[in-house]
């Protein structure tokens, strides 16, 4: 059972909160299987050849696994009056419907069509560098990924940091333990921070620090599709 208070403290206050085990191993295991099955895929993205890294990810198709498909439906209307509530607080106009479904038809009529969940995996050596998941016009201001590894057996290292960058402050870091199966919900972009003088945006990145050993696969939960 999620905590959804603690979780929208939690993002109120850091930026990110972790959902402790999310999936099962067993869920777990079944979505990193996947992996090698280039049909349920739309593109494959090696990092090193973009400078997003080292590592690589792919892109799910439509129709999404029923795994990944729930978990975008059913995440989307206990984080969507939060986005709605930091927009409000940031001066940003735009409002997200309480389904998932009616969020994906306005994607679609914005020429945002392709689905953007995706499933990444490491290998010694490999990082993610510091990012926005921004695909179009439209998009979600909370994503969520979800460890699908077990630290410490599966692999060492690749810790999930956030960084946060406030008006004239130096950038603060943040790094999320996570277990096999947590989940955590974090800032694709913006988030609200009260000032003196009422809210202020900060600027949210993530990344994934360097794989020391072993092999880490991580699935990702985004709410808006992409151009």
């Amino acid at each position: 059972m999620i905590d959804w208070t603690a979780v929208a403290d939690e993002l109120a206050s850091q930026g990110a909160a972790v959902m402790p085990a999310l999936l099962t191993p067993e869920e777990c295991r079944e979505i990193a299987a996947l992996y090698p099955d280039d049909k349920r895929f739309r593109s494959h993205v090696v990092m090193a050849r973009h400078g997003f890294g080292k590592g690589e990810y792919k892109y799910f198709s439509y129709p999404l696994p029923d795994l990944i498909g729930g978990l975008r439906t059913s995440l989307y209307p206990r984080l969507a009056p939060i986005a709605n509530e930091w927009n409000q607080r940031m001066g940003i106009d735009t409002r997200y419907p309480a389904e998932h479904q009616e969020f994906l038809a306005l994607c679609h009529r914005a020429g945002q069509q392709r689905p953007t969940p995706l499933l990444l995996q490491y290998v010694p050596g490999d990082y993610n560098c510091l990012h926005q998941d921004l695909y179009g016009d439209l998009a979600f201001p909370l994503q969520v990924a979800i460890l699908l590894s077990e630290p410490g057996r599966d692999f060492t290292g690749g810790e999930f940091v956030l960084t946060e960058q406030r008006p004239r402050m130096q950038t603060r870091p943040e790094v999320v333990p996570l277990r096999q199966g947590d989940a955590v919900v974090f800032a694709v972009h913006h988030r609200p921070v009260k000032g003196s003088r009422g809210s202020y945006r900060v600027n949210l990145r993530h990344g994934v620090s360097r794989i020391r050993s072993g092999r880490r696969h991580t699935v990702g939960v985004i709410f808006h599709d992409a151009k």
